[in-house]
């Protein structure tokens, strides 16, 4: 056996080729998916802009946005101060999709908690806060990358069909944005904004119509503004008129086309129209044809001021422009100047004169009486009115004219002399001593009341209370007395009737005995009527106590009227 251990031989092979791991995908991923993203936010991303404001009111660098129609358009990337330290500058990283709207049309403002119109805009903000709204520009425009926002939002727009018309007026009013529109007492439209014009002189409203009622807008057609609420006191009471509650709380306009005609012309897109005041300026605007007139008064008008009616035979023909006092040289006094115009037009067939006859027509009517007064409409609230009048019993006077204004003579009489006798009347109303006249009462009353809750009154009752007991008590004495002469009264009726019988039956005996045509035959006839008589009026006596036995106590019934 052999000593010989067998051995192995083990032998290694060094392999010189590199195998990749998998571990090294996951930073290669990453790096692709970053690379990527880098690459498109690069290529997504728009401009970088700047917008000045007044104030940053509510916006976050890194957190507001800029918005058009609810999309998002850009981010805040900065809020800084400008250099003169007077404004805001922000700076926003636009999108690319916003490239084309930045143009010299683009319009920017901060959307933030608004009331207006009736309704908070922007209510949204209260949450996500404050952003910037971008107005898309219309066509034209050339690339801006450095813009001027709005402090307030601009006109708006309306993708509604219908119409935009400019409205001109001298002051604004109730109206607001959103304010509604009316036609008929429709909402047709709403004001969408406003504009101030040049040295703002007037303000220009913007008013969209909608369709089909912007047809209803023609060159004629008058707007007038239909804030809040009228208030007329007339012969029927208290007179209120309103368009809307929604026009009195938010301000309104209202429009009408008066004498409109089948196939007249609509009015176009932004056309001018003047917005009168009050619907009753409106209607007065229709009336083109007007003649000025000036009249001086000695006495008070006070009340009248200007915009009070011009009446005749109290319907409104026209208006008072202007009250003023003014120092008349030849009467060396100071008068009352008031300016009016009269729009004859409101005359229902009446042929105007020519600008040639106006004042050989008008000298004709001053001969004929006519004449301006002072009225009051109201003694409650002292308002007073112009109302022309003809007088044919009026002194003569001659119409005037200065400066082609026609000065129309006053009358005599007017509501003066009636302010006047209702001042004499008040004057002695006051003169009357209520208070003497009241305590005199208050002592007359004081004395009554002492009297009727006195004593001696009290006393007067009671004894006469007393009194009519008694009185009773002897009406049912003298009853109960006279019931037994009552009830014999007709037995001595009877004993009557036989003794008047008995007597008949003698006088017939002596009369055989004496004969017919004696004296005692005479005197026995008149002694039988004698009787007869007595026994009727004692049954007569014995009838009316038995229906009536009071009347031993009051007598007959008749015995006060004989």
């Amino acid at each position: 056996m052999s000593d010989r251990t067998p051995t192995a031989t083990v032998r290694s092979r060094l392999d010189r080729r590199r195998r990749f791991s998998l571990i090294w995908a996951i930073p290669i991923v990453t790096a692709l998916v970053g690379t990527w993203l880098a690459w498109h936010t690069l290529t997504e991303r728009g401009p970088l802009i700047t917008i000045s404001f007044e104030s940053a009111s509510g916006l976050v660098a890194g957190q507001s946005h800029v918005r058009t129609k609810d999309v998002d358009m850009g981010l805040v990337e900065h809020i800084g101060l400008s250099p003169d330290l007077q404004r805001v500058v922000v700076t926003v990283r636009m999108n690319r999709e916003a490239k084309p709207l930045l143009t010299t049309r683009a319009q920017f403002w901060i959307v933030k908690p608004r009331f207006f119109a009736g309704a908070l805009t922007g209510l949204e903000t209260l949450v996500s806060g404050s952003y910037i709204a971008l107005q898309p520009s219309g066509p034209g425009g050339t690339p801006k990358q450095h813009f001027v926002g709005l402090e307030t939002p601009p006109v708006l727009t309306s993708n509604v069909p219908g119409r935009t018309f400019l409205l001109q007026t001298a002051r604004l009013g109730n109206i607001t944005l959103g304010s509604p529109v009316f036609f008929h007492g429709l909402e047709v439209g709403e004001v969408l904004g406003w504009d101030i014009a040049h040295m703002a002189d007037s303000v220009t409203l913007h008013a969209f119509v909608r369709a089909p009622f912007d047809q209803y807008v023609h060159d004629t057609t008058r707007f007038w503004n239909a804030s809040g609420a009228t208030v007329q006191l007339s012969a029927n009471g208290l007179d209120l008129k309103l368009e809307s509650l929604r026009a009195l709380l938010l301000g309104g306009i209202a429009f009408e086309t008066p004498n409109a005609k089948p196939g007249q012309p609509i009015a176009g897109q932004n056309h001018v129209f003047m917005m009168y005041g009050s619907q009753q300026e409106a209607e007065a605007a229709g009336f083109a044809y007007k003649i000025r007139f000036v009249s001086y008064f000695s006495g008070s008008v006070s009340g009248l001021q200007a915009g009070a009616p011009v009446t005749l035979r109290g319907i409104p023909i026209g208006e008072v422009k202007n009250v003023t006092l003014r120092y008349d040289k030849p009467t060396d006094s100071v008068v009352v100047a008031v300016r009016y115009e009269v729009e004859p037009e409101r005359i229902a067939d009446l042929k105007l004169p020519a600008a040639n006859d106006l004042a050989a027509s008008l000298t004709s009517l001053v001969q004929r009486g006519l004449r301006v007064r002072v009225d009051t409409t109201s003694v409650i609230t002292g308002a007073t009115e112009l109302a022309l009048e003809i007088d044919p019993h009026a002194p003569h006077a001659t119409l005037g004219e200065e400066d082609g204004v026609f000065v129309l003579p006053v009358a005599n009489t007017g509501s003066a002399d009636i302010a006047a006798a209702a001042g004499a009347l008040m004057a002695k109303l006051q003169a009357i001593p209520f208070q003497q006249i009241g305590d005199n009462l208050n002592q007359t009353l004081a004395g009554m009341n002492g009297l009727v809750n006195g004593a001696q009154l009290r006393d007067a009752v009671a004894s006469l209370h007393t009194t009519l007991a008694s009185a009773q008590e002897l009406t049912t004495h003298l009853n109960q007395a006279s019931g037994p002469l009552v009830n014999r009264l007709p037995a001595i009726a009877e004993q009557l009737d036989s003794a008047v019988r008995r007597v008949n039956t003698l006088a017939g005996s002596m009369q055989a005995g004496y004969g017919r045509n004696s004296a005692f035959a005479d005197d026995m006839r008149r002694m039988m009527l004698e009787l007869t008589d007595t026994a009727r009026s004692f049954r007569v006596l014995a009838d009316l106590l038995t229906r009536h036995p009071e009347a031993l106590i009051r007598g007959r019934a008749d015995e006060g009227s004989r």
